[in-house]
């Protein structure tokens, strides 16, 4: 399957690249012709390439927006970054300065050198003029309020084993027709092990929140709505917001959430006869017969409801993207998923014993959710709910679609992200596009390669499931390239305001790839189909050179206190190391930039930013 799912337009795959730092491709014969839509976005698209150095490698169009004083800074942290014991040790060193240097000195350095370079500003007066800088150069911004606990190990694990659940997902009415050993193993996947209760454990790139109580969820909220004030004020209607569902409620009703969707998942398939969840549909005669099949009585009431209850759209076909009461605050989460008992007929609730407290809190980490999204909305920002663990993400996804139905009827409100890097997501990207079809709504990604990699394959090693992540770098490269092209093929069959992509990566290749298909598929630039995303501080000659090609690109913006956002430099530190000892081209970049303006005369003349 996964061989096949890859397999997916096949011609622009293979033909990728000739020559990798050129800005020609060679197309083979079978390769289809697009139409612009007009004559102008024709010429607005092939200016825009012509302009572009595929390469990456035109360091004066690079670093342009860098003082003289801003590309030593740059040179010297991502130097520091590719210092293996430096990063591995980062923490202490960090804490140490902190007692040797006194609070105000340690503050000073740190926004000097580390701080600086990765993080756009304590307040949102300081990231204003950030945000200003980088628009002249043609790079929009997405700001992300990068405040995260400093806890230690222990303590995170004690949060997420406090926070355990005591209600259960009791499939066993599934067992005539799911196999008990699949049965199990989801369920042990879907289950809090102290082993992993720190979900920082292997990741260097994500942020982590850990549940303290509805007070902080209700605090984490508010802090959601101010970063919007801050994108709605220094970005005008042009931004984006990053939102994580873990920050608004208990992760582990989220856990039960997601256990609930997916063992549903496998009696839907079961009763389909293992089909994929975009084909797993079924017309009540076939339903019927299966259920015939299976020995129940299907004239019974039970039986009647649901089906009526399963046929989410109400057209006479039973499939498995349904449970779309899921935002209704009125609706209980032990009585939203009801499963046929096949031995008895009747109809029992597949979450069991969540006590009123959880449905509760299930309630109110959806209110701020939606309540989050609503204000993003009213000041024309647009939000983009960051995917998580596999263990988390059904239920993640579940609420995103949800909300994309309700949110996006006119533009993509709402963007939901996706991981290249697991075996199965073009599966789940293919059956969320297909609801947005049906439905008439817009269908908004984020397509990123992913952040658990390490962490998931020991999880799923340790408990005894199948590893959920592509087997090498290539296969999720292809998996990406893959997701990009089918995204493109929504376009051309939906038109260009139903569809959109946020293509957030820092690997050249993959963003090459973005490019061309644009230039194939005659996808302009303004019509804000494709954009290009990357964290501040890091891949600055991509970000740079496609802004000021005209390519709509965007720049991640952390801020926050100095103190408080000291993990996430923690992170960019282990991320740059992990990067910068496989490929250094960036910080050649910037030493080969240095050279250039002092032979030119440039570096004396130029202090600044402008």
């Amino acid at each position: 399957m996964q061989s096949a799912l890859i397999g997916l337009n096949v011609p622009l795959q293979r033909r990728f690249l000739t020559g990798v730092f050129s800005t020609s491709r060679s197309y083979s014969s079978d390769v289809k012709k697009y139409e612009c839509t007009s004559p102008e976005l024709k010429k607005e698209l092939d200016e825009c390439y012509q302009r572009l150095d595929l390469s990456f490698e035109n360091t004066k169009e690079a670093f342009k927006s860098k003082s003289n004083t801003e590309l030593v800074r740059a040179l010297v942290v991502l130097r520091l970054c590719g210092v293996q014991t430096l990063v591995n040790q980062n923490q202490m060193i960090l804490s140490t300065m902190r007692r040797v240097l006194g609070k105000n000195l340690f503050k000073k350095t740190l926004k000097n050198t580390f701080y600086g370079h990765f993080v756009a500003g304590e307040t949102e007066e300081e990231v204003r003029p950030v945000v200003g800088k980088l628009r002249n150069y043609g790079v929009k911004s997405i700001l992300d309020y990068s405040v995260e606990a400093d806890i230690s190990s222990q303590e995170a694990t004690d949060k997420t084993v406090k926070g355990t659940s005591e209600a259960t997902v009791k499939p066993a009415a599934m067992t005539p027709v799911v196999d008990a050993k699949l049965l199990e193993t989801t369920r042990e996947r879907y289950t809090v092990h102290q082993e992993f209760g720190d979900r920082r454990q292997g990741v260097a790139s994500a942020r982590t929140y850990f549940y303290e109580g509805e007070e902080q969820c209700d605090k984490n909220r508010d802090i959601f709505k101010e970063s919007i004030n801050a994108v709605a004020s220094a970005t005008g209607n042009e931004g984006f917001v990053a939102v994580k569902v873990t920050a608004l409620g208990r992760p582990q009703l989220l856990l039960k959430l997601s256990e609930a969707i997916v063992q549903t998942q496998n009696f839907f398939k079961a009763l389909t006869g293992g089909m994929t969840l975009q084909e797993g549909r079924l017309t009540a005669q076939e339903f019927t017969k299966r259920l015939n099949d299976l020995g129940v009585k299907t004239d019974s009431d039970a039986v009647k409801k649901f089906f009526n209850e399963v046929d989410f759209d109400s057209d006479g076909i039973v499939d498995l993207h349904g449970w779309n009461h899921i935002l209704d605050d009125h609706v209980k989460l032990g009585q939203l998923f009801q499963v046929l008992n096949i031995k008895t007929g009747a109809l029992e609730p597949l979450i069991q014993n969540l006590s009123n407290e959880e449905e509760q809190e299930f309630r109110n980490m959806v209110r701020r959710t939606l309540d989050v999204a609503e204000y993003a909305i009213s000041k024309g920002v647009r939000i983009m709910v960051d995917a998580e663990q596999t263990y988390l993400q059904p239920a993640i996804s579940k609420i995103t679609i949800e909300m994309m139905k309700k949110y996006n009827k006119t533009r993509g409100n709402v963007f939901n992200t996706y991981q290249a890097y697991l075996k199965q997501t073009l599966q789940n990207m293919e059956a969320d596009m297909q609801v947005a079809r049906r439905e008439g709504w817009h269908f908004g990604a984020k397509l990123v390669r992913g952040a658990y990699m390490e962490q998931e394959r020991a999880r799923a090693e340790a408990i005894g499931y199948e590893d959920p992540v592509n087997v090498d770098f290539q296969a999720t490269t292809k998996m990406y390239e893959s997701c990009l092209t089918r995204i493109a093929d929504e376009v051309d069959r939906r038109g260009r305001t139903n569809v959109s992509v946020m293509v957030a990566s820092h690997n050249e290749d993959t963003v090459r790839f973005a490019v061309n298909l644009m230039k194939e598929r005659c996808i302009a630039p303004s019509e804000r189909v494709m954009c290009m995303a990357q964290l501040y501080g890091m891949c600055d000659q991509v970000s740079f050179s496609l802004g000021q090609a005209g390519f709509s690109v965007y720049k991640y913006l952390p801020y926050g206190p100095v103190e408080e956002v000291l993990p996430y430099l923690s992170r960019r530190a282990l991320e740059n190391g992990s990067v910068l000892k496989k490929a250094n081209k960036e910080r050649d970049l910037l030493w080969k930039e240095l050279k250039r303006r002092i032979s030119n005369g440039e570096f004396k003349a130029r202090n600044s930013s402008s």
